[in-house]
């Protein structure tokens, strides 16, 4: 999927069967201000959390999606799907151009992201760690990176 086309970029953020409201609200605080667009969560759905000082909810659309079918039939038009995830195959952030338009997935500490988010995934990244992170963390790691001051922008 190509997004020449498209002249405004924008990202979004969210975690597919995350586990603790902690983890999404410490998320949702760090995309406010890293400067996503939107945050979503698909499966498990939480309310405002304490962790989200920032009041991010109110501050950027939060989307839910009940399954990945329903979300990915969401994506927004041009955007990439990038999924978090260890995995062989996956490029490492360090080398990741971003797309300018896109949608970052993180799955769940313990079980990453499923089967089907990683087949429907346009790009795969994974960062040096010899274990998974927090999903928060993680996700806060893609945000730093993608603001990073390099002609890395597809």
């Amino acid at each position: 999927m190509s997004t020449d086309n498209f002249e405004h970029e924008f990202f979004g953020i969210g975690i597919q069967n995350g586990k603790t409201p902690e983890n999404l609200g410490v998320l949702w605080r760090t995309a406010q201000n890293l400067g996503a667009s939107f945050i979503f969560t698909i499966g498990n759905r939480y309310a405002k959390q304490s962790s989200d000082t920032h009041h991010a909810v109110k501050a950027m659309p939060y989307f839910h999606y009940e399954t990945f079918d329903d979300f990915y039939a969401n994506l927004p038009k041009g955007a990439m799907l990038v999924g978090v995830e260890m995995k062989d195959g996956s490029v490492d952030l360090e080398s990741f151009n971003h797309p300018r338009r896109c949608v970052y997935l993180l799955g769940a500490e313990d079980h990453g992201l499923s089967n089907r988010a990683c087949e429907k995934s346009h790009h795969l990244v994974q960062f040096k760690s010899t274990k998974s992170l927090n999903v928060a963390v993680a996700g806060s790691i893609v945000m730093y990176d993608r603001n990073l001051p390099k002609p890395r922008m597809r």
